[in-house]
């Protein structure tokens, strides 16, 4: 009897001292390691992507933003998601799309209308938007809806209102279209695109220099 609960006590020593040895090792040191690690070597990315403006934290390149005016280029639209009653800046809740078919009426019916106000939208004096020009990103939200991006050729499609609603020239709007243009990543990978709160920061500096 006696052996056994001094097997027992010894157990549940071991164990004891396994957990807070483990405790200590994957709670404590190896979090820091990783946390110091990604602040030395990534640390942007470490904090959220963010994209700063005036010294200020305007928003993350990874998570697009709804909300801009016509003086701005647009983002993707956001469809299928919830409102936040939390004051925050993107006014999302929800990651997600419609999840509707492609021949659902209700989506069918929701393009057409979000391809009509691009092609209003963006057809100024001079400049006058087809339907077959609109792409299908300027009329569809994304898998997350949180897309930061936008194909150049959406980008391209706002050129002209950009500029004319900024009284800027449209080859000046054009190029900075062209310089914040990423390329597929590693060459090959995805499509190229435009992130548009980066896209909107450089519009908002050309035109206080205009």
């Amino acid at each position: 009897m006696n052996n056994s609960v001094s097997s027992t006590v010894r157990l549940l020593g071991a164990g004891l001292r396994a957990l807070l040895v483990l405790t200590l090792v994957t709670g404590v040191i190896y979090p820091l390691v990783v946390t110091g690690v990604a602040q030395a070597l990534f640390n942007n990315k470490a904090n959220g992507s963010e994209i700063k403006y005036e010294g200020k934290a305007v928003g993350s390149s990874l998570i697009g933003q709804q909300g801009y005016g016509l003086d701005y280029f647009q983002s993707r639209p956001a469809n299928g998601l919830g409102t936040n009653s939390v004051n925050t800046q993107y006014k999302l809740i929800l990651s997600g799309a419609t999840n509707l078919s492609a021949d659902n009426k209700k989506l069918v019916a929701a393009v057409e209308e979000a391809k009509a106000k691009v092609v209003k939208d963006n057809s100024v004096p001079g400049y006058t938007v087809k339907a077959s020009q609109v792409p299908a990103d300027a009329v569809t939200s994304s898998g997350s809806g949180l897309d930061p991006d936008i194909s150049p050729a959406y980008a391209r499609l706002q050129v002209h209102r950009v500029a004319e609603r900024n009284h800027l020239t449209v080859a000046s709007v054009e190029k900075l279209v062209k310089d914040h243009t990423d390329g597929r990543t590693l060459g090959f990978i995805g499509e190229p695109r435009v992130n548009v709160l980066e896209l909107n920061i450089a519009l908002k500096d050309l035109v206080a220099k205009s």
